[in-house]
């Protein structure tokens, strides 16, 4: 199959991509470079997917471009695409909250201009990426896909509900097979600098004080990236092999860890104490989340593999490998 992954460069598209290689299929991926974060870290990230590429001897084109333009996505479907998966997206609660016109901008009317593209191109399958952030201050525990989401707590969490409504409707008026994935706190190798584990392990390898927001009792539902693109995949897989499908999935570690636990693991695992400073809560950031897997396990034969510990000690082996080499 052709796979078209927007955000391709990034963490997650990124593996994805190696991912999907490996197992033979083409790959087409469009990345804006946006300076988020470091640009080098998004290309270095793409000469690994071109390197695993020419290893497997699969097919792979990148185009760079933005989803907001629709003019930049149109030559991507020169070429049949089977499966689109949707990671491109301005990300992030608290940058949200500073940014907002961006975030509407780049989410909603970005992920509008690729289904209206997916459906005059007649592509018919998706996978969308949401957030386990639209589940807001939820205080049903674990979180289902049938638990209320009309209460975000963030412009980010808003933006991808209002991915997901988009969603529904292109599936309803034009007879698309749809997914969307809830994914919880992916963490692994490559993974953005401004994320906590990233910036953790950076300071405590550089003795440097890390920064807890609360009283370090909130809890996260860490989510191993290589579990992340099983689920990605298993989706893929489902809304292949149905006609007219729409369905709302959780991806999720199935075990919240708190925050003082997370910091311990990487303390562990470097064999450094870190140096803790508290501050409030912030704004836009929920006490816990909390992943209910049932259906996505029965469904999409989903199932998280990576421990937490493991994950922590990969992403820790991969960030002194890529930071002292």
């Amino acid at each position: 199959m052709r796979y078209f992954i927007t955000g391709g460069a990034g963490f997650i598209g990124s593996h994805l991509s190696e991912s999907l290689l490996k197992e033979g299929h083409d790959v087409v991926t469009i990345d804006n470079f946006c300076d988020y974060y470091d640009v080098a870290i998004k290309k270095n990230n793409l000469e690994c997917v071109k390197d695993t590429a020419k290893k497997a001897g699969a097919k792979y084109e990148f185009f760079e471009g933005d989803i907001r333009n629709a003019d930049d996505l149109s030559p991507v479907f020169n070429s049949k695409v089977d499966v689109v998966v949707h990671l491109a997206a301005m990300a992030g609660v608290r940058p949200s909250i500073e940014n907002e016109q961006l975030y509407w901008d780049v989410n909603i009317m970005g992920t509008r201009n690729l289904l209206e593209q997916c459906q005059k191109q007649e592509v018919s399958k998706v996978v969308f990426i949401s957030s386990s952030s639209i589940y807001g201050n939820n205080p049903s525990v674990p979180f289902k896909t049938t638990d209320k989401v009309d209460a975000p707590i963030s412009p980010y969490a808003a933006t991808k509900k209002a991915g997901e409504l988009l969603c529904h409707t292109y599936y309803h008026l034009h007879d698309m097979n749809i997914v969307c994935l809830r994914l919880f706190t992916v963490f692994g190798p490559r993974q953005r600098p401004d994320l906590a584990i990233n910036k953790f392990t950076r300071n405590i390898l550089n003795d440097e004080p890390i920064t807890l927001y609360g009283d370090g009792s909130t809890s996260r539902d860490y989510t191993y990236v290589m579990d992340i693109v099983q689920g990605i995949k298993k989706a893929a897989e489902w809304i292949n092999t149905g006609e007219h499908r729409f369905g709302v999935f959780n991806i999720g570690g199935d075990e919240p860890i708190n925050l003082l636990r997370m910091v311990k693991t990487i303390e562990n695992k470097i064999g450094s104490k870190a140096k803790i400073e508290y501050l409030p809560m912030q704004p836009g950031d929920v006490e816990r989340t909390c992943a209910d897997i049932t259906e996505s396990t029965r469904v999409l034969g989903y199932k998280p593999e990576t421990s937490f510990e493991e994950g922590i000690s990969n992403f820790v082996d991969w960030y002194k490998k890529e930071t002292f080499k």
